[in-house]
């Protein structure tokens, strides 16, 4: 969705597995712009979770079972069945979650920058590119 990041992205070869934990601290800022969207509160212990787990105080074993608890949370959250699937600012920002603790960053990324554009506008606002302007830079 932002051709800038995508970019720096690839030049940092985000991708390679050295950098899982690049990703990691990538995808969590994202999702702590977003933390305060969150509806429910086991999505929330998700973040901190990640948290924990970049301050070393989780091993990969408890990470892969958050990010597999985040991953049911965000495809059960009730605005899921949206034909977009991330129709209000919520369900955004739980898909955010899910795609940080899986070590996804431009996902978890592209899912906050909706979040905060649907809190802000609404759905119609994410058809205009105008409004991800903010989250572009």
């Amino acid at each position: 969705m932002n051709d800038s990041l995508d970019r720096l992205a690839r030049q940092m070869e985000l991708d390679a597995p050295g950098h899982e934990r690049l990703r990691m601290a990538f995808g969590h800022a994202c999702v702590m712009r977003v933390k305060h969207l969150l509806e429910d509160p086991a999505v929330v212990e998700c973040v901190d979770g990640l948290g924990r787990f970049l301050e070393g105080k989780l091993d990969e074993a408890q990470r892969d079972r958050l990010a597999a608890e985040a991953s049911r949370l965000a495809t059960g959250h009730q605005g899921s069945k949206s034909i977009d699937g991330c129709g209000h600012a919520a369900v955004s920002a739980t898909y955010a979650v899910a795609n940080a603790l899986a070590g996804k960053a431009l996902q978890a990324a592209d899912y906050a920058a909706y979040a905060l554009v649907y809190a802000a506008g609404g759905y119609g606002a994410v058809a205009e590119r105008e409004s991800f302007e903010r989250e572009f830079e």
